[in-house]
């Protein structure tokens, strides 16, 4: 792990910031907060001339039970580990990239959402020198994320699945399709199961500098591809889509509309459109 430490508070401050704005809906100003982690991040209002929800850290796709009409018991995707090169010089930068379940908008308002969070995926960091690392991780909000013995290294193929097996009981796997190793573990959680998200992320940290959002690395374009809820295709559509914008209104990630079937997009970082697959 690097110098920076995730950090997550209990269900009672996530309930009382709005854990669910990790999604706020156009034309709505927000101070709520939300975040990979399940820590506390400031949000700024979203900027609606870009006409898609936005987030001060998230970027890419989320389904609701409420818009979908049931709960989500499971959930998988693939991506392609990004190269993480520093964006601006001096710099440290940090991203995540995964797939989860709770900790999302229940329908495309974001009127509702999920408080509990299931997630796991890789992290594309950058420290002050510009210099690359990689891990892969998971996490059950409200406790912080754990490191996994899986080496991940940029251009490998990876696939997360996260499913309930049993009631209150979640299997969690990663597979580094590129080298043929993989990590699994079972573990009881409590989800309301409420969301199911698809996600480029830049996480909430804490380290010398203090406690902040991390900023995002040039990642290029993300590709992810195979998304999967409760065991069918995700058919994902555009107005499930999320921006991710900085507290100034830069845009820092854009995910793409959805390839053919509804199961793949691109995010693009630092760019204020993206091509679909």
């Amino acid at each position: 792990m690097h110098a920076m430490h995730r950090v997550a508070f209990g269900a009672a401050a996530l309930a009382a910031a709005g854990l669910a704005a990790a999604c706020s809906p156009p034309g709505a100003a927000s101070s709520r907060t939300a975040s990979h982690t399940g820590s506390l991040l400031k949000l700024a209002a979203p900027h609606t001339s870009f006409k898609m929800t936005q987030s001060n850290n998230w970027s890419g796709y989320n389904q609701g039970a409420i818009e979908k009409g049931k709960l989500f018991t499971s959930v998988s995707g693939t991506w392609t580990v990004p190269t993480a090169t520093q964006a601006k010089a001096g710099e440290a930068e940090s991203s995540a990239t995964w797939v989860g379940i709770g900790g999302g908008c229940l329908e495309s308002s974001c009127a509702l959402t999920d408080e509990t969070l299931v997630q796991a995926g890789t992290e594309q960091d950058v420290d002050a020198s510009g210099k690359a690392s990689y891990s892969a991780w998971y996490e059950l909000i409200p406790v912080p994320s754990t490191a996994v013995s899986l080496p991940v290294a940029p251009g490998n193929k990876i696939t997360v699945a996260i499913s309930q097996t049993l009631p209150g009981v979640w299997a969690i796997s990663i597979k580094n399709l590129t080298t043929g190793k993989s990590w699994s573990t079972t573990t009881p959680y409590t989800s309301t199961m409420g969301s199911a998200e698809w996600i480029e992320e830049t996480p909430l940290a804490i380290g010398t500098g203090g406690v902040g959002i991390t900023a995002m690395p040039k990642l290029g374009s993300v590709s992810f591809s195979g998304a999967t809820a409760n065991g069918a295709p995700a058919n994902l559509t555009s107005s499930e889509a999320m921006q991710l914008v900085n507290g100034s209104g830069q845009v820092l990630a854009t995910p793409s509309g959805p390839g053919a079937g509804g199961t793949s997009f691109n995010d693009c970082t630092y760019a204020t459109s993206c091509p679909a697959p």
